[in-house]
């Protein structure tokens, strides 16, 4: 039997840019000392005291269905978040809870595309995006940011492409994987695109608690753009909560109230015992996040520090996120070519910057989640070879 154009063609075929990481994993199963910096993932687990609050929610009998666009206490809850984050008025019917942040990206472009409609993104970009696109029949359509932007994207460029037909525009800041933190003339230049080319603005901030230069913006707070925004919202990197998969999208009533329609659909509601430690999560405050996010700052500086007095190896100032990329062109190799090389000979692993598109060609991202020594260790076997590579003394 033959199966649907739209499941088979999720990947766009050919590599899906990953294999670096499969085959780091191969030789850790093997038993091989491989340092891991390629998943962005905690390496803490989920606080003990969340643990025990969902835990005692299902103890509670919080087991059976919930509703299927979240219960009540937690939509009051990330409202309540929401309007004290970014003075936007925010009321539960503006908020959608979803298993988890691409849940919620899936959601958002099933709200903003119609089959066959031009969506458009970021290039560099999370690895799902093209794929989240094509899930809903829509044509995915990168749009670069340039390395010599920072990877800022220009709004020039966004409405290039938005002049040919565009439904949406999805956007990440701090972006994964490049750090960049989109600052208010970005922000406010890709407004007056989705203005003017009447699109949807889907933007996703998950890392919006990991942020080590400048302000986070969120662009449902720019004039004209409430209406016209959906924003991604998620646990898994503030409160160190990836499994769980407990998330939201922010938006417009009427579109929050149709994707909730989409929830009785497909997910059909999320766990009411992770609901409930949801709760319990945000209510532990500003604090808490702090802490959850200050390894990634103090690996962050580290990184940026070991790298000082070379040439060779150059980062992208990572401004916030649990990343940091880093330029390798002057080796002469790819992204992909040095990080199967580093894997080799050195046994770390770093994502190839081609894994997340075309415009991070020739760079690596380095995924802040080890121990500072360990990390401190690979960065300097990477510097050393990039050295070897480029001729010149480490």
């Amino acid at each position: 039997m033959a199966l649907s154009k739209r499941i088979t063609g999720l990947t766009g075929g050919g590599s899906d840019g990953w294999d670096v990481y499969y085959k780091a994993k191969e030789m850790m199963d093997a038993g091989e000392d491989v340092a891991m910096l390629t998943i962005g993932e905690h390496d803490i687990g989920t606080d003990d005291s969340i643990l025990d609050a969902m835990h005692a929610a299902t103890k509670a009998g919080h087991v059976g269905y919930s509703m299927f666009n979240g219960n009540l206490n937690l939509r009051e809850t990330v409202a309540e978040r929401v309007t004290a984050r970014t003075g936007v008025a925010t009321t539960p019917d503006n908020v959608l809870v979803v298993p988890g942040g691409q849940a919620g990206l899936f959601a958002a472009h099933h709200a903003a595309c119609d089959e066959g409609d031009r969506a458009l993104y970021i290039d560099p970009f999370y690895a799902t995006y093209p794929g989240t696109i094509r899930a809903v029949g829509a044509q995915d359509v990168a749009v670069a940011a340039r390395p010599e932007r920072m990877f800022q994207p220009a709004p020039a460029d966004i409405a290039a492409a938005a002049a040919e037909g565009a439904k949406s525009l999805l956007i990440n800041t701090p972006n994964n994987p490049t750090g960049a933190v989109y600052g208010r003339e970005t922000l406010e230049g890709i407004a007056r695109v989705c203005q003017e080319h009447d699109m949807w603005l889907i933007s996703d901030e998950v890392y919006d608690t990991q942020l080590w230069e400048g302000d986070h913006l969120s662009p449902r707070m720019l004039d004209g753009m409430a209406e016209r925004t959906l924003v991604i919202g998620s646990l898994s990197k503030s409160h160190a909560m990836t499994g769980s998969r407990i998330g939201w999208v922010v938006g417009p009533e009427e579109a929050i109230s149709h994707m909730g329609n989409l929830s009785t659909h497909t997910t059909y509601g999320v766990a009411g015992f992770v609901q409930e430690a949801a709760c319990y999560a945000l209510a532990k405050g500003d604090a808490f996040e702090a802490q959850v996010a200050a390894p990634f700052r103090r690996r962050r500086d580290l990184v940026l520090g070991l790298l000082e007095g070379q040439d060779v190896v150059r980062p992208i100032p990572a401004q916030g996120a649990m990343f940091v990329m880093l330029d390798v062109r002057a080796t002469g190799l790819s992204g992909e070519e040095f990080a199967l090389r580093l894997l080799d000979r050195h046994k770390v692993a770093v994502m190839p910057g081609e894994s997340f598109g075309r415009a991070a060609a020739g760079h690596v991202r380095v995924a802040l989640t080890v121990a500072d020594d360990r990390l401190g260790e690979a960065l300097a076997r990477l510097v050393e070879m990039a050295s070897d590579l480029a001729g010149v003394a480490a």
